[in-house]
C-alpha cells in the first residue's frame, strides 16, 4: 500500500519541480539580460563622460573586471539586509532630563550660596486673629439710680468727661419720696431722741420708773435705725452726702437726680434722650478710658501651651497698613472652649496716641520659647507645585530639587519637619535662579 501512495506523490511533485527549475532559469535569464542592458548603458555613459576611467577598468585584472558586474547586486542585498534590521543595530541611548537635577555653570554658581541644614535655636512664632477691644477696669457703664424721666442731656458721644461731671439730669417722683422719708425719719429720730434724755433726767428723780425710761430709749434706737436706712437709700438713688445734709437743714425737697461720671473717660455710648423714661436697670452712659485697651484673641488649644502671662507680642494691625504695636500678654484662660477647641488671652496695649479704636481687627505675634529644630534659611526654601521644595548639592555642579515639609518663617528661618536630613549641603541662597534654570532646561533651553 505504501509503494502506490509514494509513486502518486513522486508523480506530483515532479511537475512542480521542472515548473521551478524552468522559473528559475527563465528568472536568471532575465537578469543576465538586465545586467548586460545595465553593463552596456553604463558603459556608453563612462566613455561620454569619463573615458579616462574606463581606460583604467579595461587595463584592470580579469578577476576584478568579472566582479564589477556583481557590485550593484551586492550594494542592493546589503541594503535590504539593513532595512530589516539584519545587523541587529542598536540606537545609541538618550539622555533623558531629570526634571528634579538642573546642571549649573560657573555664571549661575556665583549667584547660589551654600550652607548645611542644621538643627538650630527656633522661636516659633504664633500668629492668631484677634480685635482690639475696651479695657474693662477703665470702663464704665452708667444708669439710673431712680425710676424718672429725663428732663436734661448735658454729655453727647465723643465728649471727654472727668470723674463728677454731670452728664444728665433726672426728674423722680420715688427720689421725691425717699426725700420726705428721710425728713419724717430725721423728725422722728430728733423728737425721740430728746424724749429719752428727758426720761432720764425724770428717772434720776424717781418720777418714772425703769421700764419708762428703757422704752423711750429704745424708741430713741429704733428711730435712729430708721434715720440711717432712709439716709442710705438717699444715697443709692445718688444723692451726695453734701446734699443729704443740705436738705437735713433746710427741709427743701429736690426732684431732679443727677447722673454723673463715675470715671474720667470718653463718653463712647450714650442710649437715652430728652423725655424718655428710665429705670435704675438701664444703661444710660458707657464711659471709657482709651488710653488703656485690650487686645483678645482665640488660640487653638495645641497652641496654648506656647503662650504664657508676661509674653512679649506684637500686634498688626490692618487698619493702620499693617503696623505693629508692641504688647503684653496679661491673661491666658484655663479652660478650653468645647465647640471652638480655642483658649482666650487677652493682651493689654497702652493706646496713649490714640491710634487705635476697639473693634479694630488684628493680628496677634505671639513668639514662643525657643526650641532645637531642624531649620533653614527662608530664602532656600522654593515654591513650586503647591509644595516646598530645597535644593541639595550633589557632585560636578548639579544640585537637585527635594520635597520638603515646612513650618511657618521666624526670624529668617523655616522648620524642617520632613524631607531632608541634618548635614546635607543645600543652596541657602540663589534657589530662586536654580528653578528658573531647571525649567529652561526642561523645556529645552540652556544647559
Amino acid at each position: 500500500m505504501k509503494l502506490p501512495l509514494l509513486q502518486s506523490l513522486r508523480d506530483k511533485v515532479v511537475p512542480i519541480k521542472d515548473w521551478a527549475i524552468k522559473q528559475s532559469g527563465q528568472a536568471i535569464d532575465v537578469a543576465k539580460e538586465f545586467q548586460e542592458t545595465i553593463n552596456k548603458t553604463t558603459r556608453e555613459l563612462a566613455n561620454k563622460k569619463a573615458p579616462k576611467l574606463v581606460e583604467v577598468f579595461d587595463k584592470s585584472p580579469a578577476a576584478v573586471q568579472s566582479a564589477t558586474p556583481l557590485l550593484p547586486w551586492v550594494i542592493l542585498f546589503v541594503f535590504i539586509l539593513y532595512i530589516f534590521d539584519v545587523f541587529d543595530h542598536k540606537p545609541s541611548p538618550v539622555r533623558i532630563q531629570d526634571p528634579e537635577v538642573v546642571y549649573v555653570n560657573e555664571d549661575i554658581l556665583n549667584m547660589v550660596e551654600i550652607g548645611e541644614v542644621a538643627v538650630r535655636p527656633f522661636i516659633e512664632v504664633v500668629r492668631v486673629s484677634g480685635r482690639v477691644d475696651f479695657h474693662e477696669s477703665h470702663l464704665a457703664r452708667i444708669g439710673a439710680n431712680v425710676t424718672g424721666r429725663v428732663t436734661e442731656m448735658l454729655a453727647l458721644p465723643g465728649q471727654v468727661v472727668k470723674e463728677g461731671d454731670l452728664l444728665a439730669k433726672i426728674t423722680s417722683t420715688e427720689l421725691t419720696q425717699s426725700q420726705l422719708a428721710y425728713i419724717k425719719a430725721r423728725n422722728t429720730s430728733d423728737l425721740a431722741n430728746r424724749a429719752a434724755e428727758r426720761a432720764k433726767i425724770l428717772y434720776k428723780e424717781d418720777v418714772i420708773a425703769l421700764a419708762e425710761l428703757q422704752r423711750r430709749e429704745s424708741e430713741a434706737a429704733n428711730a435712729r435705725a430708721e434715720l440711717r436706712a432712709s439716709q442710705d437709700q438717699l444715697l443709692v438713688q445718688g444723692m451726695t452726702r453734701k446734699s443729704i445734709d443740705r436738705l437735713a437743714q433746710t427741709g427743701v425737697i429736690e426732684s431732679i437726680n443727677p447722673v454723673t461720671a463715675t470715671i474720667p473717660g470718653e463718653v463712647v455710648e450714650r442710649q437715652i434722650n430728652r423725655g424718655q423714661v428710665v429705670q435704675p436697670s438701664d444703661a444710660l452712659f458707657t464711659i471709657a478710658n482709651l488710653d488703656h485697651l485690650w487686645a483678645i484673641a482665640n488660640i487653638p488649644e495645641t497652641n496654648a501651651p506656647l503662650i504664657k502671662k508676661g509674653q512679649k507680642l506684637q500686634i498688626q494691625i490692618v487698619a493702620l497698613n499693617n503696623a505693629i504695636i508692641d504688647g503684653e500678654v496679661s491673661f491666658v484662660s484655663s479652660i478650653v472652649n468645647p465647640e471652638t477647641r480655642t483658649v482666650k488671652m487677652r493682651a493689654e496695649v497702652n493706646n496713649k496716641d490714640r491710634r487705635l479704636r476697639p473693634g479694630m481687627l488684628a493680628t496677634m505675634l505671639i513668639e514662643s520659647e525657643p526650641v532645637p529644630a531642624l531649620t533653614v534659611p527662608a530664602e532656600a526654601v522654593v515654591r513650586d507645585g503647591n509644595y516646598d521644595h530645597l535644593f541639595v548639592r550633589g557632585e560636578d555642579n548639579v544640585f537637585k530639587m527635594v520635597t520638603v515639609k515646612t513650618g511657618p518663617e521666624s526670624k529668617g528661618l523655616r522648620p524642617i519637619y520632613s524631607g531632608i536630613e541634618a548635614g546635607q549641603k543645600i543652596a541657602t541662597k540663589g534657589a530662586y535662579h536654580l528653578n528658573t534654570e531647571r525649567k529652561k532646561q526642561l523645556s529645552g533651553g540652556s544647559k
